[in-house]
């Protein structure tokens, strides 16, 4: 009894054995270890990334930010805007625009631009917030520009009427009395401002972008464009569907096609039916 009991442990042992040496377990193991090397990396370089876009600002006139700056410029953007940002065929120069064009194009992800359009499209952002700053203060360094705006004007605390009523005079136009942007000519269009951060809104007004026209302090000054910013997130906030689905807030185009489609639809079918049916 008592071998026949050893027999059994042992037999279980090997059994066990292979299983430990079988080539399938190996290979969990293996995925396992990298699994977790793999995520602690992730955590690691993530919490590096927070603290280092989290850290104190950038000095945007020392000179080790502007160098800085050029040298990203020279590997990322002289492509196309050539040395010393002065323009080739494939793109504008860029002396004079400012550090806020470059704030605003960089940081909404529109440049670097990935193709030749109509317009740039904004895209996940390429550039971390200190090295957009960095690019900013080269270029701003070229030439006199519009610069970063203060956040004075970006806290959303301004008179969302008056705002409202510049918006409407200005801006909705373009890009929809809701701020829900619009189709323009050839391909371009009014982006949506609802999702917009208050820093890309006023630099858009300050130096045009796209088909946008340039709203200087002597078109709109800097509190007036603090109100535009306010009123466009009290909209943004206070959206309600009066009279019905709003259809995403894209205008008459939407609500026209939808009537087309289902109303105009719906009542030739109604009439068709009622036509077919036996006296």
């Amino acid at each position: 009894m008592s071998l026949t009991t050893t027999n059994r442990s042992a037999a279980k042992r090997k059994s066990r054995g292979r299983a430990r040496r079988s080539p399938l377990a190996t290979a969990a193991l293996l995925g396992i270890g990298l699994l977790l090397t793999g995520g602690a990396y992730g955590a690691i370089d993530t919490v590096v990334a927070n603290a280092a876009e989290g850290g104190s600002e950038v000095d945007m006139n020392s000179a080790q930010t502007i160098e800085a700056g050029e040298t990203l410029f020279n590997s990322n953007c002289a492509t196309c805007h050539g040395m010393d940002a002065v323009g080739t065929t494939e793109g504008p120069s860029l002396i004079g625009v400012g550090a806020a064009s470059v704030d605003f194009q960089v940081g909404t992800g529109r440049m670097p631009m990935q193709n030749n359009a109509p317009q740039a499209p904004a895209k996940p952002v390429q550039f971390t917030d200190e090295e957009t700053a960095q690019l900013a203060a080269y270029v701003a360094s070229l030439a006199p520009g519009p610069a970063i705006p203060d956040e004075q004007y970006l806290q959303g605390d301004g008179d969302a009427a008056h705002g409202a009523e510049l918006f409407r005079i200005n801006c909705a136009m373009c890009h929809n009395v809701a701020a829900g942007g619009g189709a323009l000519t050839e391909g371009k269009f009014a982006p949506e401002l609802q999702s917009v951060a208050p820093e890309h809104i006023y630099e858009a007004m300050v130096t045009g972008p796209q088909n946008m026209p340039v709203f200087s302090d002597t078109n709109l000054t800097p509190q007036d464009k603090a109100d535009i910013i306010t009123s466009i997130q009290w909209m943004t906030q206070n959206t309600s569907m009066v009279g019905g689905y709003n259809l995403g807030s894209i205008g008459p185009v939407a609500e026209g096609l939808f009537i087309w489609i289902f109303g105009l639809g719906a009542a030739t079918g109604f009439a068709i039916w009622i036509t077919s049916r036996p006296n």
